[in-house]
């Protein structure tokens, strides 16, 4: 095991360009898609009547997401007709009017946020016209600083929004979704080295199939960990894109999920007669399991059920949820001990149906 091991790291560090490539492309994507959360995003709006307008947005300027600034109602149209806003706003006393070009997650997340303040603000106004006190409005604004019983609630909407970060979403998604591309064109090397006869003559050495197999997965394994922790350090380091301080969590919560990215390329292999097939069907397996499993956005805003179904087969559901339930809900590893066996039991499923169908089919 250790011979094949030697011979297939000498023979990526003569052709590291695959790995190079899909690493750059993937911190790329990674970035341009999560550069608003590097910042706050604005949100252009307007006002058709200047009374209180000023306090409103002062108001919504509390955020540490978003920005609101002020320009023409034209200006904001164009705004986000040329994609130059996510999403545009008109401000009313009571009530505002969302512009957007597609419901997106982005758009979502900032029409929860001015419906929360301006429901607020209305419940607020219905306590103050009820009540003969004079001072009640004094008294509404330090029971707002300092209130008497400090409530903490969690709702379906709130705790969404705060599992939201655009800017992780996007590492974490592309980084698993490229990370099928690395690992599958090293486990196909399998199904080359039969086409070849090199497996008959590794078969005909002293060399056992358990330690054959055993060396290009852990190989296949080892590449896709190093790009994996290699962008995650890129983002963490250079980029400074907080992990909550539990970054090195990270390098063990992703063994799971490669395992089970090695297995599904394992039972491909098993499935298909020629390399030239495997490359054709891995970008279709991994973009649509890219789509399925909340890699490119988050399942929170997918509403079909059908959808939601699928997602549960698909290893990059439970490595997303992994990742995101560790660094953004700082959830416990009991939390994260379902998952974590979804994907043991996954990836033992698929490597023992693969090897099968590899075995039984002669190349």
């Amino acid at each position: 095991m250790k011979a094949i091991l030697w011979g297939k790291f000498r023979q990526f560090i003569r052709k590291p360009g695959a790995l190079l490539i899909t690493t750059i492309i993937c911190i790329a994507f990674s970035f341009l898609l999560g550069k608003s959360s590097f910042s706050k995003m604005e949100v252009p709006v307007f006002t058709e009547k200047e009374n209180d307008m000023q306090t409103i947005i002062a108001e919504l300027n509390k955020s540490e997401s978003y920005s609101f600034k002020r320009f023409s109602k034209e200006e904001v149209k164009k705004k986000v007709e040329e994609g130059e806003a996510t999403a545009g706003l008109k401000l009313s006393d009571n009530s505002y009017t969302l512009y957007r070009v597609a419901d997106t997650a982005d758009v979502m997340l900032i029409n929860r946020y001015v419906e929360k303040y301006y429901q607020t603000k209305q419940q607020k106004q219905s306590l103050l016209e009820m009540t003969v006190n004079q001072d009640a409005e004094k008294i509404v604004e330090e029971n707002e600083k300092d209130p008497i019983l400090a409530v903490s609630y969690d709702s379906a909407s709130s705790q969404k929004q705060s599992t939201y970060n655009q800017a992780l979403q996007a590492l974490f998604g592309f980084t698993l979704f490229f990370s099928i591309y690395t690992v599958a064109y090293t486990v196909v090397e399998i199904l080359r080295d039969k086409q070849n006869g090199i497996w008959d003559r590794f078969i005909l050495s002293s060399t056992s199939k358990t330690q054959l197999y055993l060396g290009h997965l852990l190989f296949s394994f080892i590449v896709g960990y190093i790009q994996i922790m290699l962008i995650f350090s890129v983002f963490n380091y250079a980029l400074g894109v907080d992990f909550s301080g539990k970054f090195y969590m990270v390098f063990i919560l992703i063994i799971p999920y490669l395992y089970a990215i090695v297995a599904l390329a394992i039972l491909l292999t098993g499935l298909v007669k020629t390399a030239s097939q495997f490359t054709s069907i891995i970008p279709l397996i991994s973009v649509s399991f890219a789509m399925l499993g909340g890699a490119y956005w988050p399942l929170e805003i997918v509403t079909s059920k059908f959808l939601l179904l699928l997602s549960k087969f698909v290893p990059i559901t439970y490595g997303m949820e992994m990742l995101k339930k560790a660094i953004i809900q700082s959830a416990s590893w009991t939390e994260l001990l379902l998952p974590i066996a979804i994907l043991m039991l996954m990836g033992t499923l698929m490597l023992g149906i693969g090897i099968r169908l590899i075995e039984r089919r002669h190349v």
